[in-house]
């Protein structure tokens, strides 16, 4: 199984600044074996070959899909070239205006992050003969907070797992990996419905959507 996890939006709870955003979402996306892996990865391909960099007089190469950055109709080119099956979207968006004031401080602001990505990895269902987890997530944690991340999903989801299941965590930049680009996507649709009611990109994929949900609604 490999699980890929990306956030939008973030932590900052200065709603004064034009740039916090109200809510923050945690977002991950589950591939049940290789095959599909690879099928999504054809996919960002495709897209990006086709579609952002297929002008020769284009000089700049686009080398990733990004959800702020991709127009709706190259979003459903993609999602038109995704693999029918064999993988699940859970998603948590965080209603930042109901958080306690401890936990907006650098070290509760951690706890919260980690709490969250622990609330939405325990939706998952992991079968009992399965053989290993690979989690790969953004890279936007310092080493520090990476050492805490591992630390803490290893904990909690060792009561998960099947006990001879291996887990593996990796932390990679998104333009290295095709499954990052996906949830990418995905998240943002999501961000975009709850901040703005804006459902044209998620209705291209909310079949495949297991859990949406609003913590602290």
């Amino acid at each position: 199984m490999f699980i890929y996890l990306d956030e939008s939006g973030d932590l900052g709870f200065d709603f004064t600044k034009a740039k916090t955003s109200q809510y923050f979402v945690i977002t991950i996306l589950v591939c049940h074996h290789k095959q599909v892996v690879d099928g999504i990865a054809t996919a960002v391909k495709r897209t990006l070959k086709n579609k952002l960099n297929h002008k020769k007089q284009n000089q700049r190469v686009v080398n990733e899909l990004k959800g702020a950055e991709t127009s709706l109709t190259i979003k459903q080119y993609f999602a038109r070239h995704l693999p029918d099956d064999g993988w699940d979207i859970y998603s948590v968006t965080l209603n930042k205006s109901r958080v306690e004031p401890h936990l907006q401080t650098k070290e509760g602001k951690k706890r919260l992050y980690n709490f969250l990505a622990r609330f939405i990895l325990e939706k998952i269902h992991f079968a009992n003969d399965l053989p290993w987890v690979n989690l790969i997530v953004d890279r936007c944690k310092n080493n520090e907070e990476i050492k805490d991340f591992n630390n803490y999903v290893e904990n909690q989801l060792d009561a998960l797992l099947p006990l001879n299941c291996m887990l593996t965590i990796d932390h990679l930049a998104s333009h290295e990996n095709a499954g990052l680009q996906a949830v990418d996507l995905f998240c943002w649709g999501i961000a975009r419905k709850d901040a703005h009611k804006d459902t044209n990109w998620f209705a291209s994929y909310c079949d495949k959507v297991r859990l949406d949900t609003i913590y602290l609604p």
